[in-house]
Parts: C-alpha cells; sequence; structure tokens
C-alpha cells in the first residue's frame, strides 16, 4: 500500500471521528436585547434573566448557570445560612438586580407568518381594458 494512499485512509477514519460540531453560544446576542436572531446560526434567540433568593429570609443571591441550570453562586445564605433558595424570573433587568441575575440565551421557534391575499372582480357589463405598456 502506498504512503498516499494510506494517508487517505487516515484521514477518512480518523477525520470524523475527531471533528465534533459545537453549539452555538450566540456570542453576538448582547444581554441590552430583548430578542434577536444569531448571526451565526440563524435562530431566533431570547434574552431571559434570573435571580436566585433564600427561602428562608428572602435575600438575594448571586445567580449563575452550571451545567445548563441555575444556582447560587455560593452554597449557603450569607444571611442566615440556609441552604435552600428559589429562582425568581425577571421580566425586565434593571441596573440593582444585574449584580445578582444570570443571562439565559434560550432558542425560541419564531411564530409563522400566515399571510393570504384575496382578489375579487366585480362583474360589469364591459371588459376591462387593457394598459398599453411604455418601453
Amino acid at each position: 500500500m502506498k504512503f498516499e494512499n494510506l494517508l487517505e485512509l487516515i484521514a477518512k477514519v480518523l477525520l470524523p471521528l475527531t471533528y465534533t460540531q459545537t453549539k452555538c453560544a450566540h456570542d453576538k446576542i448582547t444581554p441590552d436585547m430583548e430578542q434577536g436572531y444569531c448571526p451565526d446560526c440563524g435562530k431566533l434567540i431570547v434574552n431571559e434573566w434570573y435571580i436566585t433568593r433564600c427561602n428562608c429570609c428572602g435575600v438575594k443571591m448571586k445567580a449563575m448557570l452550571k451545567n445548563g441550570q441555575i444556582v447560587p453562586q455560593n452554597h449557603y445564605c450569607t444571611n442566615c445560612g440556609s441552604h435552600d433558595f428559589s429562582i425568581e424570573k425577571l421580566e425586565q433587568i434593571n441596573f440593582i438586580d444585574i449584580n445578582f441575575a444570570a443571562l439565559v440565551k434560550r432558542e425560541v421557534e419564531p411564530e409563522p407568518i400566515y399571510s393570504t391575499t384575496r382578489c375579487w372582480q366585480e362583474k360589469t357589463p364591459e371588459q376591462p381594458k387593457l394598459l398599453v405598456q411604455y418601453l
């Protein structure tokens, strides 16, 4: 077997094993946008903000994303020491909550746009005349 044929065979076998397609991170959708289409993948992305609160005393805790889940940055509340927390979705981010909030970029399916055009012609005794086209 020739060396070139061996290289081609290795490329055909190993290249599909080493190449894995990464998921789009939607980096071009900025946090100040409510929603938008990602220019890299073309999907509709909605920015959602979440904060975490202590279940015991209600103090806001810094939120973060860990393995796709929203969790508090600290394992225990700094106010009361509780481990329990709740997740709260914010409708709109403000300058106070931005220090505690975690941003989730969610892909959504756009609503299909259905449009129909209807036309009709009233019955008249005369036939409509065609317009003369000027070139």
